[in-house]
């Protein structure tokens, strides 16, 4: 791809009144009008490949497609991102705000591609500007107010929507990484008691009172209790207690104090009875209180260990959620896994489900690949997803599904809460549309969710409801090329 505009290679000089009229941007306008442009336009070819305009540079001409396809594109953050394609006769870009007068800067807004070879109608932009100001003066006030207007609307709900959902999140994904973290400076202080307990017993039990091979049977069955401990079996809450019971009960038949608060630990650890019956056969029975409490604290300490490598797993686990959410440190467009992206996005949105909502994952975990811009699928998987939730009320079923056909990926987010009326679903893809109660809801998130499926990735988003039973497919092309990137 070019980096400039190429040169324009002429085929007519221009187009005559009757066939401008076969254009809709011009099919109402009188003889006298077309005649006017006629005269001012000029037919220009473009090649495949070449771009007909650059965003960023002056808009100097109006282009109305005639024959070929074109792509329009806009440059975030250094990333040529592709928000259309068409092949539409009379479909027109470049200068379409010369009309426009005061401070507002008269440049390209986006860049125009010819995918092939491409026949344009070209006006100067100072023709347009002053053909649309001279026939359509009432016209002009409502346009300029409506466009001057409408930005600086979307320009501060935007920010203010993107602040909410930044601020929802944090405040989520903060809640959730406190439970970890608390969990795991709870057992680091614990087991740092549990270290000085076992300094202590290990004085009492090394002092002289226990030969060689002694001390070697009780450090092989410290060994033999770390083991156990780290294959412990979960019990159900009647099994721990009866195990409990019966370790209590050999504690207190061997004399042994405190036995009630040692039997939940060494239970814990996956010891019973017989295997704590091996202690006096390795230390003697005038020693076995000491190494009991000493293989105690051996097992505490690894569980300890055991809920402070959990606590940060899942810290560690939630901060690649976000991570995956977020795609920092990644391509716009690459290949992804929609699962992937589902459950990151579940992560991040975790602490919002209320615990009257269950959610249920079907997925079909044979879909392939995808080429997509995987940051802005998750915030379309985060619309969803929190409208399904208010829909809910705080009661019902949410439920994500995926499935393969006719060349597309189907993600499915359903919701059994009160659904959308007929009169409202037409809407309700609308930008700033909401049936949300004022101040709740900006109405962008659809806007939003349509354009990155439809315009950014060429695919679909459908709605079907009804009261209990209201389901968004979205439609994700499985082979779309990649943006060509600039050279």
């Amino acid at each position: 791809m070019t980096d400039h505009p190429s040169e324009p290679t002429p085929s007519e000089p221009t187009l005559s009144p009757d066939e401008l009229r076969t254009l809709f941007l011009f099919e109402a306008l009188d003889d006298a009008q077309l005649a006017r442009l006629s005269e001012a336009g000029r037919v220009e070819r473009r090649l495949a490949g070449t771009r007909v305009y650059q965003e960023g540079d002056p808009a100097t001409c109006f282009f109305v497609l005639l024959s070929g396809t074109v792509a329009m594109s806009r440059r975030v953050q250094g990333d040529e991102v592709e928000v259309s394609r068409t092949g539409q006769r009379g479909v027109y870009g470049g200068a379409t705000q010369a009309y426009i007068t005061g401070e507002f800067s008269q440049l390209y807004m986006n860049t125009l591609t010819a995918v092939t070879d491409a026949e344009f109608f070209v006006l100067p932009a100072e023709v347009i500007r002053a053909c649309v100001r001279e026939w359509f003066p009432m016209a002009m006030h409502l346009l300029e107010g409506l466009f001057l207007g409408m930005r600086a609307t979307q320009t501060i709900v935007g920010e203010r929507e993107r602040l909410l959902a930044l601020g929802s999140l944090s405040a989520g994904l903060t809640h959730e990484l406190n439970n970890p973290a608390a969990a795991a400076v709870r057992a680091t202080s614990a087991l740092r008691e549990r270290v000085a307990g076992m300094r202590h017993k290990l004085a009492m039990i090394a002092d002289g009172r226990l030969d060689g091979s002694q001390l070697h049977d009780l450090v092989e069955l410290q060994e033999d209790a770390v083991k156990r401990s780290a294959s412990a079996p979960d019990l159900t809450p009647l099994a721990r207690s009866d195990a409990e019971d019966a370790v209590a009960d050999w504690l207190d038949d061997h004399d042994i104090v405190g036995g009630w608060d040692l039997a939940a630990t060494l239970v814990a650890g996956g010891l019973d009875a017989a295997w704590l019956d091996q202690i006096a056969g390795a230390v003697g029975e005038e020693n076995r209180e000491a190494a009991v409490r000493w293989l105690t604290y051996t097992v505490d300490t690894e569980l300890l260990m055991c809920e402070i490598d959990d606590a940060v797993n899942r810290i560690s686990g939630l901060v690649a959620a976000a991570k995956q959410y977020s795609q920092l440190d990644r391509a716009p467009h690459q290949t992804v896994d929609v699962h992937d992206l589902l459950d990151a996005t579940l992560t991040m949105l975790h602490g919002k489900i209320p615990e009257g909502v269950r959610t249920v994952k079907e997925y079909d975990r044979s879909l392939p690949l995808i080429p997509a811009y995987a940051a802005e699928l998750n915030q379309v998987w985060t619309n969803l997803i929190d409208n399904a939730l208010g829909a809910m009320d705080g009661t019902g079923t949410l439920t994500l599904r995926t499935r393969r056909k006719d060349g597309h990926v189907i993600v499915e987010v359903g919701d059994t809460g009160s659904g959308i009326p007929p009169e409202v679903r037409p809407r309700i893809f609308e930008p700033f549309f909401t049936t949300k109660p004022v101040g709740e809801g900006t109405g962008l998130g659809l806007d939003i969710s349509y354009r990155i499926v439809v315009n950014k990735h060429h695919g679909d988003i459908r709605v079907d409801s009804r009261p209990g039973d209201t389901r968004f497919r979205v439609y994700l092309p499985v082979d779309q090329a990649a943006p060509e990137p600039v050279r």
